[in-house]
């Protein structure tokens, strides 16, 4: 059953976030993972969100999302993105 990658995220440094971002996708894509969405255009409908940018990661199953994110490959990104963005990130499984 397919997983996703939610993250809303507010950026504090975007020089630093850009790198970031540049070194995310082939690690991505070395777990199956793809971007459903990446930034864009956001409107709340109902209650709250507190941050302006929001991205949705797909990946074949919990166990590969999580693999993804706790791998040697991902920390040095990770660490960029924690220095420079506040996030709010959960995995939920699909339907």
């Amino acid at each position: 059953m397919a997983a996703y990658v939610v993250a809303q995220i507010e950026i504090t440094d975007p020089e630093t976030f850009e790198t970031y971002r540049a070194q995310v996708p082939p690690i991505l894509e070395q777990y199956g993972g793809e971007f459903l969405v990446r930034g864009g255009a956001m409107e709340v409908l109902e209650g709250e969100w507190p941050w302006p940018r929001m991205v949705i990661l797909k990946f074949p199953d919990r166990d590969t999302a999580t693999a993804w994110h706790a791998s040697a490959e991902y920390q040095g990104p990770k660490a960029l993105r924690q220095a420079s963005a506040n996030v709010n990130m959960i995995v939920v499984d699909g339907v």
